[in-house]
């Protein structure tokens, strides 16, 4: 195992993440809007930076109209949210503000050699995504940075218009698997990182051979915890038949679950609740004198749950994380122009912000490589052979191309009212060992009849 510098993964902590991700006004509204800056005479790509990444953004020359939403001056793109969802306001628009952001930067340098990036922003609302997918069929060129909690419902829709995406956070077997897309932070249903559950294990080898999940009924969650749970005994856990089902509303009084967790002597909990729902999961176990430790998503790590803590009950409180965290923002790093960039658009910041903002520098890099002719084929085939991403040091190192799972993830523990890093002892830094990219096996229930082929795609993903 080794430690790599700045430069886990799936389903659960991405369907965590956006489960937390609500709030927050827009500026947006209705079904869909759009976001241009007109691209200036710029500046040289090789004289801006992303983090380490030299920028894809610049001037040229362009003409023609290679493809649909392509033209001598412009390039269409598609993004958006569920930010309209009357249950949750807001949902997603982190990685919205992320998209719209990074598009007036690319075209304050130039645009895409020189067209100027447009962007149109479409509401899903949860339940009108297939609607907005189809505007978005004849109106973009591509997709770029969407954070949609169910993409399933409009993936029927984007397959069979040939719309190609490069999605900001997945959720689902098939999605996360399907043709035409390419992600930043690839989460496929056939492997799974086991990084955080092997420190765990090397940390508490007795405690997690005694091990039960909470888990949460909503379809992703479970897809998660599935993967999970057939590929962490292969670093040491053990589940021991106890795992505990609840509504994905939460319950009223969690103390009857937690208390059969404590009568089948579990010492190890997969939580997928974040929030108040966490945080009343914890204080129940408090009150019930239940103190295993707990290993949960990144997006539990909010200002307004840190600040809860102060009794200290979160204090065994684990997570897993593949991305740079938010308070490492060094000058010049891709954290700190990401915050600057969103910020400064008014916009708010979180993990599906990077992970956006990822999405769009992995579009923007590939979209360079084809020159004038922008068409969606090149821009895909560019897509294809990148191996090696992290956003310019936003991420731990990612095999878009490949649409493997990564290798690489720190690992937090709650220190009071903050998260520290854990794991590795260097801060910035991430543990990386090629052996915790393990195949699910057996597949888990909604991938099972997957036709995966060799070039790591589903062809049989339409719902």
């Amino acid at each position: 195992m080794k430690s790599h510098s700045l430069r886990f993964t799936g389903a659960l902590l991405l369907t965590a993440a956006l489960l937390a991700a609500c709030g927050g006004g827009r500026s947006d509204s209705g079904g869909q809007s759009s976001s241009t800056t007109k691209a200036g005479s710029g500046s040289s790509s090789s004289a801006v930076q992303f983090g380490d990444l030299a920028s894809p953004c610049g001037p040229g020359s362009p003409s023609g109209s290679p493809d649909q939403a392509v033209d001598a001056s412009t390039v269409t793109i598609g993004y958006g949210d569920d930010a309209g969802y009357q249950a949750q306001p807001g949902l997603g628009h982190e990685a919205t503000d992320a998209v719209k952001a990074m598009i007036s930067w690319c075209n304050e340098q130039g645009g895409i050699n020189g067209r100027t990036v447009v962007g149109k922003y479409y509401d899903g609302k949860i339940t009108e995504l297939a609607n907005v997918m189809t505007e978005a069929c004849t109106q973009t060129f591509m997709l770029v940075g969407e954070f949609f909690a169910l993409p399933a419902t409009g993936e029927q829709t984007r397959l069979g218009c040939g719309l190609p995406a490069v999605p900001g956070v997945l959720s689902g077997a098939g999605i996360s698997m399907a043709p035409l897309m390419v992600a930043p932070y690839p989460t496929p249903s056939d492997q799974w990182n086991v990084g955080a559950a092997a420190l765990l294990a090397k940390a508490y080898p007795e405690k997690v051979k005694k091990a039960a999940m909470m888990v949460a009924q909503f379809p992703v969650v479970i897809e998660g915890t599935q993967q999970f749970a057939r590929t962490a005994p292969t670093v040491g856990w053990n589940f021991i038949g106890c795992d505990q089902p609840y509504p994905i509303t939460g319950v009223a009084d969690y103390r009857p679950i937690l208390q059969k967790f404590k009568d089948c002597g579990v010492e190890a909990v997969l939580s997928t609740d974040t929030g108040t729902g966490l945080e009343n999961i914890l204080d129940a176990a408090a009150q019930i004198d239940f103190h295993p430790i707990w290993l949960n998503s990144p997006a539990t790590a909010t200002d307004s749950f840190n600040a809860w803590n102060v009794n200290g009950n979160g204090d065994n409180l684990y997570l897993y994380n593949p991305f740079v965290p938010l308070d490492y923002n060094a000058p010049g790093s891709a954290n700190a122009a990401y915050i600057d960039l969103v910020k400064a658009a008014g916009g708010d910041i979180g993990f599906g912000g990077q992970v956006s903002t990822s999405a769009f520098l992995l579009w923007a890099t590939a979209a360079k490589e084809c020159g004038n002719d922008l068409t969606r084929a090149c821009v895909m085939q560019q897509l294809k052979g990148i191996h090696s991403w992290n956003g310019g040091g936003i991420s731990a190192e990612q095999d878009p191309g490949g649409n493997q799972a990564g290798f690489c993830t720190q690992v937090l523990k709650m220190d009071g009212t903050k998260f520290v890093q854990w794991q590795p002892e260097e801060v910035g830094t991430f543990a990386c060992d090629p052996s915790w990219r393990v195949e699910v096996n057996p597949p888990i229930d909604s991938a099972a009849t997957l036709k995966i082929g060799a070039d790591r795609v589903a062809h049989d993903v339409i719902p």
